[in-house]
Order: C-alpha cells, then sequence, then structure tokens
C-alpha cells in the first residue's frame, strides 16, 4: 500500500510537470512575459555604464520608457525620436532599449527595423512601399500588442511613408479593430545634427562643459529642424485652402499664405519646409478671423 501511495505521488507530480511545461512557449518565441518582459534596472545599467557622452539622452530615455512599460492601459503608442550625427549612439540606445524588453534583443522576431536607403530606395515606387509598410505595422501589431518598430535615417523618408506612420501614432483605441497603444516606434535620424554640434562649440567656445548642455538648450531648434520637414510651404497652403472649403468657409488665398508665413520653417528665410505640416492647420485656422 505504502509502494501504491508513493506511485500515485508520483504520478501526480509528474502529470502536473508536464501540463505546466509548454514546449511551444519554451522553444518558440511567442507574444507574452516569458520573451518579453521589461528589465528596467538593467536599461538603467546599460545606459550608465555602456553608454558615453549623452547626460541629457540618458535619464529622458530610462524615464520614459520606464513609464510607458510599467503602464498596462497606455493612451498611445511609446514614440521616441533619437537624433544626432552618425556615431553618436542612436542605433546603440535602440539596442539597449531591445534588449531589456525582448529576450532575444534586437533578434526578436517582434522587433522589426526599417532602414530608408535599404527598404525605400526609389521614390517612383512610393505607393507600394506605402502599402507594404501599412500592412507591416498591422499585421504584426495584429500579431503583437508589444511590437517594436525603428525607422533608421528618417531624414531620407519619403513624405509619403511618414504620412503612413502617422495614424499609427496617435490616441485612437483602435485602428480597423486592432491597437497600437502597446506598440513601440523609434525614429533615428541625423536631422538637427548641425544644431547640436553648433550648440556644443558655443559652449566650449564660453569656457563651459559639454555637460552643461540642457534640453532647453536644443529643444527649441532642433523642432524647428525636424518634425515633417518635408510638407512644403505650396502644400501647407493647399492644404489649408481644402480646410476652409470642408468646413464651409470662403476660400482665400491671401488668408492661407498669411497662416503658412507664421508658422515655423527651417531655414526660416526659406520657408521651403514647414516644421508641422498640416496637423495643426485645423487649430490656426479657427483662430485666424476670416
Amino acid at each position: 500500500m505504502k509502494a501504491r501511495h508513493i506511485y500515485l505521488l508520483l504520478c501526480l507530480f509528474v502529470t502536473t510537470s508536464v501540463d505546466s511545461f509548454n514546449p511551444l512557449s519554451y522553444f518558440y518565441e511567442r507574444c507574452d512575459s516569458n520573451w518579453i518582459s521589461f528589465n528596467a534596472k538593467g536599461l538603467q545599467k546599460d545606459l550608465d555604464t555602456r553608454l558615453f557622452g549623452q547626460h541629457i539622452a540618458k535619464p529622458l530615455i530610462l524615464k520614459t520608457v520606464s513609464g510607458f512599460m510599467a503602464n498596462d492601459e497606455p493612451k498611445k503608442p511609446l514614440v521616441l525620436s533619437l537624433h544626432g550625427p552618425s556615431g553618436t549612439g542612436k542605433n546603440f540606445v535602440t539596442n539597449l532599449i531591445a534588449r531589456n524588453i525582448y529576450k532575444k534583443g534586437m533578434d526578436s522576431s517582434f522587433v522589426h527595423l526599417f532602414i530608408a536607403s535599404f527598404h525605400f530606395p526609389h521614390s517612383s515606387k512610393i505607393e507600394t512601399y506605402k502599402s507594404w509598410l501599412k500592412q507591416q505595422i498591422q499585421g504584426n501589431v495584429t500579431q503583437c500588442e508589444r511590437s517594436m518598430f525603428i525607422f533608421d535615417e528618417m531624414d531620407q523618408m519619403h513624405p509619403g511613408l511618414i504620412d503612413v506612420i502617422l495614424p499609427f501614432l496617435n490616441y485612437y483605441n483602435k485602428i480597423d479593430g486592432v491597437s497600437y497603444r502597446k506598440a513601440i516606434f523609434i525614429f533615428l535620424s541625423t536631422d538637427g545634427a548641425q544644431i547640436i554640434t553648433r550648440t556644443a562649440l558655443e559652449f566650449q567656445k564660453k569656457g563651459q562643459n559639454r555637460n552643461e548642455i540642457e534640453l532647453k538648450d536644443l529643444e527649441k531648434d532642433i523642432s524647428e529642424s525636424v518634425f515633417n520637414k518635408n510638407s512644403k510651404y505650396q502644400h501647407v497652403v493647399q492644404c489649408l485652402m481644402a480646410l476652409m472649403e470642408a468646413k464651409g468657409l470662403p476660400q482665400k488665398q491671401d488668408v492661407a499664405e498669411r497662416i503658412a508665413r507664421d508658422m515655423i520653417y527651417y531655414p526660416t528665410f526659406e520657408r521651403i519646409f514647414s516644421s508641422t505640416g498640416c496637423k495643426t492647420m485645423n487649430n490656426r485656422l479657427l483662430n485666424v478671423a476670416i
């Protein structure tokens, strides 16, 4: 009898163990906590011990990523835009973030890298690229809500592709039945590099240490040179005219041009590229007496 009890106990133990072991989850990457789990202390250690000369970026990245990953119900996806000259650590930072979220780091099937010159080299094929990119984002987030999308060489990205990405970055609850609020989008660009370098040189000329540079010393100038810089001046005027028509307002070219002139551009004197594009046109139109 005693031997039977031991045998039954052993069978129960083995059965329980087999039930709790999922070979698919163990050997094949899945969108669950076994494969996706944020290591805040690991990211902090990596930033402190492996990333140098980035005293502004380090605390901002840690705070932003940690806050997002700790929120079970974020209102929008995490969007990071990293700017600077080549060789300053933009890709390296991205690798550090990925390795502290995904068990396989950059090799995870949930991390997706797009390089402008490699994936979208021909402007003549822009419509094909747009369709493919949209499918990539929708399909991968449908499979895993914690997907990460990295866009390198954003300064070379066709405006049409940026238009495809933008809807996924907003506060929408769902788009076509899919929520993108837990996804991560990281944009890498050399835009703003000259401003960062210029500011560092100015501090040096004044005898100040580069570590004294604060975010406020860079933020305004970079924002003027970066956001939606491919939205051309005439395109903004056309956008305003279309908004007037949609709202039943008289279409006045001079008003549209006046609003467009008041926007921030870089270079300012040329007004070739708008730094806010059409996204803020609605509010500006409402604030102008027509």
